[in-house]
């Protein structure tokens, strides 16, 4: 329960570590820092993953992109970054197979000079990948590509270039990694805002002041090392530390849609690896509905980003130019717009050179921050920034990191037949079990149980598989404290459908408001809290 988490986060002890940001990236380096041993603590302004980190592609990746250029520009580094990428994906993929799959990806090839360049480069792609391999590129041919996927549009087809990478659920994969860092002895706060940073007598970093969101109250978190991975609020942060930071950051918001799942075979997407603009188009299965994404665009940092209407019009061109269908705004059931920290070195002699990856930076005050990167390789840049602030042996002897093999919690024992023994343990339908069993992992029976004992099996809305049990567990096992909390947060509806997800906000406040003793007015100031969140964000 929180009230628990914030009587630890008030000790008057220093941790080792405080971790400010509670997306992929901080609570990765919360789980590393705690299980090498680190007394570490994690504080979040709004809710985990709330912000960009809830908003990508769902792709684990490696780049195909990236290796296209590095190769176009022998660029060492670049190709590094992909082989690098492609080792984390395959780590990521086998830490947590409840919330992560192999996904097949088709490349349509409307000329015949592409099919050997793009055949020749995913190749490369599967061997870079070596031993962490997921599986082969081919070319398969027109009539097969159609057969695959009878709406794509055959005009001119010559063939297409099937490849594989992996795919996942971001804001369950955030809330394991967290409950898993919890778990190592890590203390994270949701809803607790950094609002000054705390020096010492030599002016370096030694904690923070943070205020928690609900009650206004502010106190004093101590730590030796702070680390600051904030993504696109970063600069924010350093500003604290020194007003005269230079900024590290240039942000642009990528947008996603989803439609129906009748716009996409359930088991492969496709790839469109370059657009009029330069841009890369993905169409893929996901939670059962068809993601749409992505644009580029310069943006302003900002909490909750809305969806432009030009975006939408911008995708849905694309989906209508490589498929024969007829689909419109009014088939557009769920859109998100997510904030890229794009960074750059300050010190370093080129700073107009955007970094490919991910940048870690140490202050004079002994801040480090960490931006940029990308879901795929969020284990390795937290093993890294953990790195950093050893590095200096303030902590002692500490060991490496342990996170490389380490499951997070729901994957120990988890088995895809195990759907099938929630389903008829505990009368329920073979699509809740299903979707419990691969939402909880070796969790799922605690949430069953649940349904079970309470009599909370009801689904949340007709149309999918979330049940009422959820909220209780989230509440208990999953740090959540608010509506928008669970609805756009533990469970996926809002990402995928938000009229579902706006149906069952009466519900969810009704079980959070005798869960949690809520009070008429903060029932109220909930349920409007969470529409408005759905109908701006979603």
């Amino acid at each position: 329960m929180r009230s628990e988490t914030l009587k630890k986060l008030h000790d008057d002890t220093p941790f080792d570590v405080l971790v400010i940001g509670g997306g992929a990236t901080g609570c990765g380096i919360a789980l590393d820092a705690a299980t090498r041993g680190l007394r570490t603590a994690l504080v979040e302004r709004y809710d985990f993953c709330e912000g960009t980190s809830s908003r990508c592609t769902k792709l684990v990746h490696g780049g195909v992109r990236y290796l296209e250029a590095a190769v176009k520009r022998l660029d060492k580094e670049q190709y590094n970054l992909v082989r690098e990428a492609l080792h984390e994906r395959g780590a990521f993929l086998r830490n947590a197979p409840h919330l992560s799959n192999r996904l097949p990806l088709i490349t349509p090839v409307y000329s015949w000079w592409q099919v050997p360049y793009l055949y020749a480069g995913l190749k490369m792609y599967d061997i870079l990948s070596g031993k962490m391999n997921i599986g082969h590129s081919k070319i398969i041919s027109a009539k097969e590509a159609i057969r695959r996927f009878p709406m794509l549009h055959a005009k001119g087809l010559k063939a297409c270039i099937l490849y594989y990478d992996g795919q996942f659920v971001d804001i369950r994969m955030a809330i394991s990694i967290a409950m898993t860092a919890e778990r190592a002895g890590a203390v994270l706060a949701n809803h607790v805002e950094v609002v000054s940073l705390l020096h010492d007598e030599a002016k370096n970093v030694a904690g923070a002041r943070v205020r928690d969101a609900y009650t206004g109250e502010e106190w004093d978190v101590k730590a030796k090392k702070v680390i600051n991975a904030t993504g696109p609020f970063a600069d924010g942060i350093r500003k604290m530390d020194d007003t005269a930071a230079k900024p590290i950051l240039k942000v642009s918001s990528g947008i996603h849609m989803i439609l129906d799942a009748n716009f996409v075979p359930p088991d492969g997407g496709l790839l469109i690896p370059k657009t009029d603009d330069g841009r890369v188009l993905f169409i893929l299965p996901w939670q059962g509905q068809a993601l749409v994404g992505t644009t580029d665009n310069e943006c302003k940092v900002e909490s909750h980003p809305e969806v432009s209407a030009e975006d939408i019009s911008y995708l849905l061109s694309y989906v209508r130019r490589y498929f024969d269908i007829d689909v419109t705004e009014k088939d557009v059931k769920s859109a998100w717009s997510g904030i890229r920290p794009l960074v750059f070195n300050p010190n370093a002699k080129d700073t107009s050179q955007l970094a490919r990856d991910h940048v870690i930076i140490e202050d004079d005050s002994g801040l480090v921050t960490i931006s940029g990167g990308k879901w795929t390789t969020y284990r390795l840049m937290a093993e890294q920034a953990v790195d950093t602030v050893i590095k200096g042996g303030v902590f002692g002897s500490v060991g490496g990191s342990r996170t490389h093999d380490m499951k997070v919690i729901g994957a120990e024992a988890f088995s895809p037949d195990q759907a099938g023994v929630i389903a008829k343990s505990y009368d329920l339908d073979e699509a809740v079990a299903k979707h419990l069993n691969e939402a909880y992992g070796d969790q799922a029976e605690h949430v069953a149980r649940i349904a079970k004992e309470q009599g909370l099996n009801q689904r949340l809305h007709p149309d999918y598989a979330f049940i009422e049990a959820e909220v209780p567990y989230a509440i208990e096992k999953e740090a959540a404290v608010s509506a928008s909390d669970f609805i756009c947060g533990r469970i996926t509806l809002a990402l995928i459908d938000k009229n579902a997800a706006a149906s069952a906000v009466p519900r969810v406040v009704a079980l959070m408001a005798e869960l949690l003793g809520w009070d008429e007015a903060r029932t109220t100031n909930e349920t409007q809290a969470v529409m408005k969140r759905i109908e701006v964000a979603f």
